[in-house]
């Protein structure tokens, strides 16, 4: 995967301190955390230059008290190093957890926020990988990769600092490799980053295989494609190792060819040292305290190879997170009583609307579509697979805006109707039923959140799913499993109809789902749903044109038009008309 050329410069850059605006509540302890690593770090600066001390008194034959006092004083730094690392780790971890907290809650609150489109465009299992793998790495920066680098800066440019007070020439000596390093530095972290950002990809796709197999494990199963499956798993995971030993391999160049320009560097100070000894310029204890910040600097330069990768991958995940937070969300708000000027009568008109999907403009789905439908009005949706019949009530749902025309609403456009409202008041009850994993209650609930326990009993009375769920042990407790597998169909059936009974709603939407069902099933959902549908606005996508022969209104599409309209007994009539053709051959199929 080739990595944009704006996300390695200053987008990138951008995009990485837009993060630490989660952190700015947590602002001073993040500083004095940034207070503690200072101190960490002085301290760790100060023992080369106490050990040389020590060093020119024991070779100048100082008396012991001279001795102590210098050991005492490494002692006392010590001890101060070790309060100064304890603080700085505690800060940053309690730092770290609140913001990644902060950015968990903040990145699913935008994510659900998203239009259909969005969605359209990505699959969950990336999703997911965004919201558990790269706020994970997050996490690492933030509590260790992050204060690391720093610390590591603080020793690189303090050690200089105090090589340049020992010894202005020797350093000079010493900083002639450094400019070469730092060009490999920046050289080798380019395509360190690169690599990093081509695994958190893979990542993301084979999290994507992971979930997608186990949501449809059924079918997998069914057509025996569990070799299939694990194959396709095998490529990818081998796609990842083989990007990791690439990174690997580039890591370990530059960690060895720092560490060879490093200690080659190292030799050569201590032979300039030796020399600069011999003519007085320089004394034993200078030069032992500049052997080893030079050994410090360079084992923390060498350290930065692997430090620098740890970043390059941190601002990989956070260029791919935020890319999220780029997306508009759509205007829904907290849910609540509409106002008067955004209740819904149930009076629909659909002016001259067309349509297409965001991801498919030269497929055009709906095409001129005029239609008026009145309060209280139980309207039918018939036609063939494809003719745009779902596109018919996503549009409703305002789930996508039509590309040209108008949806009104008691002739009030549907945009000057809240989103929130306007969805608050309608409810679908769709053929592929989705239930959550936990219990009926909760189920049903979701129609309405916060409903009393009255208030569920009575929708699940209204939806004939009462006698079933007190045969269950745990009654409105028992769980339905993932997807509501532990019920069978008709019983998941009328769980979504006494959600929607619940949430009692002015337009109702059904995608008629009896078909599928047993004959005692069926009576029971199909008795539920005229219950549910009375005094209400219904628009019911039709598949068994027998359950519908009572409707007001039938609408007949075909290539996203409406080809035919009129009550059962008028379409019956029309010769040669789509509608008589299905329900004859509808007909025949039942003999």
């Amino acid at each position: 995967m080739e990595v944009p050329k704006q996300k390695i410069t200053l987008p990138g850059l951008r995009k990485l301190f837009r993060l630490y605006s989660y952190i700015k509540p947590y602002k001073y302890e993040y500083a004095l955390g940034l207070l503690f690593l200072l101190g960490s770090s002085s301290a760790s600066l100060a023992f080369p230059k106490l050990l040389g001390q020590l060093v020119d008194l024991g070779n100048q034959g100082k008396l012991a008290q001279e001795i102590n006092r210098i050991a005492l004083i490494l002692v006392a730094v010590l001890v101060a190093q070790s309060f100064f690392s304890y603080f700085r780790i505690y800060l940053f971890v309690h730092v770290a957890e609140k913001t990644l907290a902060d950015l968990r809650q903040s990145t699913f609150n935008h994510l659900i926020r998203l239009p259909m489109k969005f969605f359209q465009q990505r699959r969950v299992g990336e999703l997911n990988s965004r919201l558990s793998s790269d706020i994970t790495l997050l996490q690492d920066a933030l509590t260790s990769t992050l204060a690391e680098f720093l610390r590591q800066l603080i020793i690189i440019i303090g050690g200089i600092t105090l090589l340049m007070i020992t010894s202005f020439k020797l350093t000079l000596f010493m900083l002639a490799i450094v400019p070469v390093i730092m060009i490999l530095v920046v050289f080798f972290g380019r395509y360190i980053r690169k690599l990093s950002k081509e695994a958190q990809s893979q990542v993301a796709d084979s999290n994507t295989i992971v979930e997608e197999t186990l949501q449809g494990i059924q079918s997998v199963k069914a057509f025996t494609n569990e070799f299939f499956e694990m194959a396709r798993y095998r490529t990818k995971t081998l796609d990842i190792a083989h990007t990791g030993i690439k990174n690997g391999k580039l890591r370990g160049a530059f960690s060895s060819f720092t560490i060879l320009g490093l200690f080659g560097a190292m030799v050569a100070v201590i032979w300039r040292g030796a020399a600069m000894l011999t003519t007085g310029e320089l004394a034993t204890g200078q030069l032992f305290s500049f052997v080893i910040y030079s050994m410090f600097i360079g084992g923390t330069i060498g350290g930065m190879a692997d430090v620098f990768a740890r970043v390059q991958k941190f601002i990989g995940a956070t260029e791919d997170l935020l890319e999220i937070f780029d997306e508009a969300v759509e205007p829904v708000g907290p849910p609540a009583e509409p106002e008067p000027g955004q209740i819904l009568l149930g009076g629909i008109r659909f002016d001259d609307v067309s349509f297409h999907y965001p991801s498919r403009p030269e497929m055009q789905v709906l095409t001129n579509i005029s239609v008026t439908i009145h309060p209280d009005m139980l309207v039918a949706l018939v036609g063939p697979s494809g003719a745009g019949k779902s596109t018919f009530v996503s549009l409703l749902l305002r789930l996508y805006d039509p590309v040209s025309g108008r949806i009104l609403f008691d002739e009030r456009n549907n945009k000057s109707l809240t989103m929130t409202s306007l969805r608050s008041q309608m409810a679908i009850v769709p053929q592929d039923i989705f239930l959550f994993g936990g219990s009926v209650r909760e189920n049903i609930a979701y129609g309405k959140p916060g409903a009393t326990a009255e208030m569920i009993e009575d929708a699940a009375r209204k939806a004939n799913a009462w006698d079933f769920i007190c045969q269950f042990p745990e009654g409105l407790d028992t769980l339905v499993g993932e997807r509501g597998t532990q019920l069978s169909g008709g019983q998941r059936q009328r769980i979504a109809i006494a959600r929607a009974v619940l949430k009692n709603p002015r337009i109702l939407i059904l995608d008629e789902a009896t078909s599928s069902l047993d004959s005692e099933s069926e009576r029971l959902v199909q008795d539920a749903l005229e219950k549910l549908m009375k005094g209400r606005t219904s628009i019911v996508i039709a598949h068994r044109l027998s359950t519908i022969r009572q409707a007001d209104h039938i609408l007949v599409l075909n290539n996203g038009s409406i080809v035919e309209q009129g009550t059962h007994e008028q379409l019956l009539k029309v010769e040669d008309g789509l509608y008589r053709n299905l329900s004859e051959l509808q007909f025949a199929g039942q003999n």
